[in-house]
């Protein structure tokens, strides 16, 4: 299993046994706490990806399950404090059979 770590902005919406994408690759999360999360590599994204090229301190893109975001949003409970600049409305949400 890797660690990886991550801001708190993006683990709130990772989930143990839910899934992130890691640079483009699906992965199921294994362990996540307020610091970190870590997820299990099977042999064929081994050996099929870059991902195990990836050394300590190197960027990739996060991309967590949008289903979080999209309750977090409709239930009203972004920070007050925080921006967020998302394409993820109520229409969005509608065209795409969520509502």
């Amino acid at each position: 299993m890797d660690y990886y770590k991550a801001s708190p902005d993006i683990l709130r919406y990772i989930i143990e046994k839910g899934s992130i994408a890691i640079d483009g690759i699906s992965l199921t999360v294994a362990y996540v706490d307020e610091y970190v999360f870590k997820v299990s590599i099977i042999p064929h994204t081994s050996i099929n990806t870059t991902l195990l090229d990836k050394i300590r301190g190197d960027k990739v893109n996060l991309e967590c399950d949008l289903i979080g975001k999209y309750v977090e949003k409709l239930l009203g409970l972004q920070k007050q404090d925080k921006v967020v600049n998302s394409r993820v409305n109520e229409d969005f949400l509608e065209i795409n059979g969520f509502i």
